[in-house]
């Protein structure tokens, strides 16, 4: 196989090839073959469909995925022959020598030179979980598991009060007719301040005015830097009512007993699973930080970084909808905005690749199986979750990578030079 190389850029190379016609024409006969040896078509006996009538059937397809094959295949070839470290996918266009030639445009991966993970300093932060932190969660599950009751006494700081409001700003009444209703917790920080306070005392049936100053950046243009008269009355009062404890409680979670020693061995192994995720999630910020600061000079495959970019930016745009928010028109230089971070995140992930060719590490099974195992483990059917993975190649190769990527982390972390930090469960787990 021919293939010539001609440089278009400091990391883009251009390789032109043609297709071998003679193997290409060998596979679509070879495959015709099959066909006309196991296809049924109405009027005809099996095995006895003119080669015509395959040709004219299925000769397109056949072709098609011939021609994909060995557009693979030869690029692969041609990589290998020339040696080249590609990164990210090439962008494989029609050549100018017949139907089979092609121009291949690549990227290759930067010369980072020498990667002495050594020089690097990382804060490795460490913490344990108590028997305040499982306490703390088994009150947030009851939390979650709260009711209320309505009640006839003034508001206080905790209660659910039903509301309705209306603003005075001048002349303007918003809204012009009638009120706005709501709900709010007292104390949860869910309006002003000086609203939340004034509720408290506050029974049903009962109304206040109160003087409200509104921030200069406020949504609502006519409230905006302004203190305005706000109204308003409570229509109900309620009090929570927290479950305890109790067989029914801890069954409602899974545990079949109803054994409050389990309800908390569960907890803790919850607990213990978000914080292995929030300890990397640290580790892998720490790592990177020093990656970037050590190679921040090295170019980069700038179509890489541009493809980084949009999917950043597709991505949140995908959290707005699924936010029930509109990102409205999106303009098509958005992208640029997400350069720089999408500049950050190919520097690591190619510096990350390099340490594990250049050290030769490979995936451990072990680590594969425990990851996988933790992942089932949050769902009622472990086992199936389990199946489902190892059924999914793109699936699979999803947790492959994390996996790997994670164990190159832990790599260079345990031979950088580091200190510990000893956090709370909960400081580990904020962020």
């Amino acid at each position: 196989m021919q293939a010539s190389i001609e440089s278009t850029g400091n990391l883009e190379r251009r390789l032109s090839f043609s297709l071998p016609e003679d193997r290409l024409n060998t596979h679509i006969s070879g495959r015709l073959g099959e066909i006309a040896r196991t296809t049924r078509i109405k009027g005809f006996r099996p095995g006895k469909v003119p080669a015509k009538v395959i040709e004219q059937r299925f000769g397109a397809q056949v072709r098609g995925e011939a021609v994909d094959g060995l557009l693979r295949e030869t690029f692969d070839a041609a990589i290998r022959e020339h040696a080249l470290r590609v990164v990210g996918s090439p962008r494989i266009d029609k050549g100018e020598q017949g139907e089979l030639s092609f121009v291949a445009t690549v990227e290759l991966v930067p010369e980072f030179g020498e990667i002495d993970v050594s020089k690097l300093n990382v804060v490795r932060h460490v913490a344990e979980i108590g028997d305040a932190d499982i306490d703390q969660m088994i009150e947030n599950l009851r939390q979650q598991r709260r009711t209320w009751a309505p009640v006839s006494r003034g508001a206080k700081e905790g209660d659910l009060v039903a509301l309705e409001t209306f603003s005075q700003a001048g002349d303007e009444r918003l809204p012009a007719e009638g009120t706005e209703k709501g709900t709010i917790v007292i104390g949860q920080n869910m309006m002003f301040e000086t609203i939340e306070k004034g509720l408290v005392g506050l029974a049903k049936g009962e109304e206040k005015t109160l003087d409200v100053e509104f921030p200069a950046d406020w949504r609502v243009e006519a409230l905006a830097g302004k203190t305005v008269q706000v109204t308003v009355k409570v229509t109900e009062v309620s009090e929570e009512s927290l479950p305890e404890v109790d067989d029914a409680f801890i069954k409602s979670f899974g545990v079949k007993a109803g054994d409050v020693e389990q309800f908390r061995k569960d907890i803790r192994a919850n607990l213990e699973r978000e914080l292995k995720g929030a300890l990397m999630n640290r580790l892998r910020r720490e790592v990177g930080e020093q990656l970037i600061a050590a190679y921040s000079s090295v170019e980069l495959p700038p179509r890489l970084v541009e493809n980084e970019a949009r999917a950043m930016l597709a991505q949140q745009i995908e959290q707005l909808r699924r936010s029930g928010r509109d990102p409205g028109q999106v303009p098509a230089d958005a992208h640029e905005g997400f350069k720089d971070a999408a500049a950050k995140r190919v520097l690591v992930g190619l510096l990350v690749g390099e340490v594990a060719r250049i050290n030769d590490l490979k995936l451990e099974p072990k680590r594969l199986n425990e990851t996988m195992r933790l992942i089932a483990s949050t769902y009622e059917e472990p086992d199936q979750v389990i199946e489902m993975y190892r059924n999914d190649p793109q699936l699979m190769s999803g947790l492959q990578n994390r996996v790997m990527e994670e164990q190159v982390i832990d790599w260079i972390a345990e031979r950088a030079q580091h200190t510990e930090e000893t956090l709370s469960f909960q400081d580990a787990i904020r962020g």
